[in-house]
């Protein structure tokens, strides 16, 4: 299978490292992004994201010939969609990018072509994949029986959600397991065969609609467990008391592992999967919709105990304090920003007026803000809130702060 040529549509935090991967393992592989200095950028050897141990993939695989990148898809055997799956306004999901990603690719589809989905995508999503290219290449898929206008496919489409840590993907993408479902039993079995050429975790089979239900399910727990947590520590606050003290006893019962709360939840998974389980599942879908209703309410608490304590500095000094927001990531140590709660936190304080500066040690640059060095930050601010635990931050000698992540404890 190694002879096969590779196509991966979307080359960001998943589509990057997996193109890369695969390069490395002895596949030719052809990157596509909609983005020309990204292009350039990776067929330069280099990257456009920070993740660690991708430079060095990106680099043996460009310089070995087996990864190029490039705006268009080419003929190929197998075909990766890592696009994004964002929301439009009201939580209504938005698979437009699926939809661009599988047109694009229509035409250098052929017979026995393999069609991956990867990005994670509310239930259904594979089907209509398959749909846009019975779409637009009827020739691929054979009539069986004209009478019953049963049609026969082609070609295998499947979906198979990535399901990775940033910090740790190049590691995870090979040693995690990973579920596969497709359309029809052949597309599964097709599928998983291809991806035990590279992960050394369990390959798991199911049809296309679990597959896509076992990623919104797993993010879905994972939110319902953080907004625990986040409760939790509003409580505390108000109960005066030290939620990382009470979640380290709490934590000792042998079947107990409360979470640590932080100033909301974000990420392109966690903090948008749920909805579309809650969009689809309506009324049904309680708990899940709460959850992420807890972890929203988060932030808006946060911002307000950050104003209160520079209200409090203004009225006490005579001036405007200025609030130092120690990170900007959606968790510590990456660049990523997507869906961040400190984003959020940060952009909501600058547009009502405060004085803030703004800190992310993975970043040199933000389009709304300038980025401050950490500790520039930290003798210039009146008011310090600390929203990501990076690494920068651990241990740093400080009398008074707010701690929304327990970077410091």
């Amino acid at each position: 299978m190694y002879n096969k040529q590779i196509c991966v549509i979307g080359l960001g935090y998943i589509g990057l490292p997996t193109a890369a991967l695969l390069a490395n393992r002895g596949y030719d592989v052809h990157g596509v992004d909609v983005v020309q200095s990204t292009v350039d950028i990776i067929n330069r050897g280099e990257i456009h994201i920070v993740e660690p141990e991708l430079d060095t993939f990106v680099k043996a695989a460009v310089n070995s010939g087996k990864l190029k990148a490039d705006l268009k898809p080419c003929e190929a055997d197998v075909f990766i969609l890592a696009v994004p799956t964002p929301f439009h306004d009201g939580f209504v999901p938005n698979i437009d990018y699926i939809v661009s990603a599988t047109k694009a690719i229509a035409p250098y589809v052929k017979e026995n072509d393999i069609v991956i989905l990867e990005s994670t995508s509310p239930v259904g999503t594979t089907d209509t994949v398959e749909k846009i290219l019975k779409a637009e290449r009827p020739d691929l898929f054979k009539i069986q029986n004209s009478k019953l206008n049963i049609q026969k496919s082609s070609i295998f489409v499947a979906h198979c959600p990535e399901r990775v840590l940033p910090g740790q993907i190049m590691r995870e993408l090979v040693e995690n397991d990973r579920i596969v479902g497709g359309t029809t039993p052949e597309a599964t079995e097709k599928t998983v065969e291809f991806y035990k050429t590279f992960v050394s975790g369990e390959v798991l089979s199911t049809d296309a609609r679990t597959a896509e239900m076992a990623k919104l399910t797993e993010n879905s727990f994972r939110d319902t467990n953080i907004a625990f947590a986040n409760e939790l520590s509003i409580l505390c606050d108000k109960f005066e008391i030290d939620v990382w003290e009470l979640i380290k006893l709490t934590n000792r019962h042998p079947r107990v592992n409360v979470l640590n709360p932080g100033a909301g939840v974000g990420g392109h998974c966690i903090a948008v999967d749920p909805w579309f389980i809650v969009h689809a599942g309506g009324a049904d879908a309680k708990i899940i919709r709460t959850a992420r209703e807890v972890n929203t309410y988060k932030t808006e608490w946060a911002i307000e105990k950050i104003k209160n304590e520079a209200l409090v500095f203004e009225k006490e000094n005579g001036r405007k304090a200025k609030i130092a927001c120690m990170g900007l990531a959606f968790k510590p140590d990456i660049d990523d920003l997507r869906e961040s709660p400190a984003v959020y936190i940060t952009t909501t304080l600058i547009n009502q007026g405060f004085e803030v500066l703004a800190v992310e040690p993975n970043i040199n640059e933000h389009k709304d803000f300038d980025i401050v060095n950490y500790k520039v930050a930290l003798e210039d601010a009146d008011v310090v809130t600390f929203l990501v635990a990076h690494k920068e931050f651990k241990n740093l000698e400080i009398e008074t702060y707010l701690d929304f992540c327990g970077v410091l404890k």
